[in-house]
């Protein structure tokens, strides 16, 4: 399941539990959206809650940093998992947005709020 909050040049996502082809088609539509009507966007990851993700969530990731590395100019992930942190340096290879991995939450909101 994930949350979506959607500001001025920012979407903020949370994922809790399983992160699902579904969630992920939601969260696009969201970024798809700030993109089309305000042009480039920061998307922050609070992953800290996120228990599993589906194979096809990654693959779905990878191909949508892919063709829109042009449109994210910031991504912020949360979370203390290595295993994460490590599978998000491998999309941030896809993309030409900014990309760090944050423990501290509001370390990361301030970071990512900036344009």
């Amino acid at each position: 399941m994930i949350t979506i909050e959607v500001r001025s040049h920012l979407v903020n996502v949370a994922v809790l539990g399983q992160f699902t082809l579904a969630d992920f088609k939601e969260l696009e539509e969201a970024v798809m959206y700030k993109i089309k009507f305000e042009g480039r966007v920061n998307v922050s990851f609070d992953l800290r809650e996120m228990t599993s993700l589906t194979v096809d969530v990654a693959w779905e990731e990878i191909k949508f940093a892919r063709e829109h590395r042009f449109d994210l100019w910031k991504i912020a992930v949360v979370t203390d998992s290595q295993w994460i942190a490590w599978s998000t340096w491998l999309t941030s290879l896809f993309t030409h947005a900014e990309t760090q991995v944050f423990n501290d939450y509001n370390l990361a909101s301030d970071w990512v709020s900036t344009v």
